[in-house]
């Protein structure tokens, strides 16, 4: 039985691997931050703290210069109107907050509250 449940699932295709699904569902893309997205989207903690060290590891390369200097780069400003820096897309679609402490280089990533509580 368990044979086959391992092929069963294995079989599916992950809807949090599918980034087409994700730009579907969303309008935006994580694109070469997707594996930070993944990450961030499969943490059961609320609260997350990465090293910039941690953050290349997972990405499998380096943060630009800005990201190690500038508060903005962890923002949530926006290239175009539409949609979020592919960086910021990849915490902002996997439900999180990320707040740069720059001097100890680490990043808190904090989940956002769920849309039925904010309205609250």
């Amino acid at each position: 039985m368990w044979k086959w449940l391992r092929g069963l699932l294995s079989d599916r295709a992950s809807p949090i691997a599918d980034t087409s699904l994700i730009e579907r569902r969303t309008g935006m893309s994580s694109g070469k931050y997707q594996s930070l997205y993944s990450y961030l989207q499969n943490r059961y903690a609320d609260v997350t703290v990465l090293t910039f060290e941690q953050i290349e590891s997972v990405l499998g390369f380096a943060l630009p210069p800005l990201a190690r200097t500038t508060q903005a780069w962890w923002g949530m400003g926006s290239t175009n109107a539409n949609a979020p820096p592919q960086h910021a897309a990849a915490w902002i679609l996997a439900g999180r907050t990320a707040t740069p402490n720059l001097l100890a280089k680490t990043v808190l990533f904090e989940r956002t509250a769920p849309a039925s509580r904010r309205h609250e």
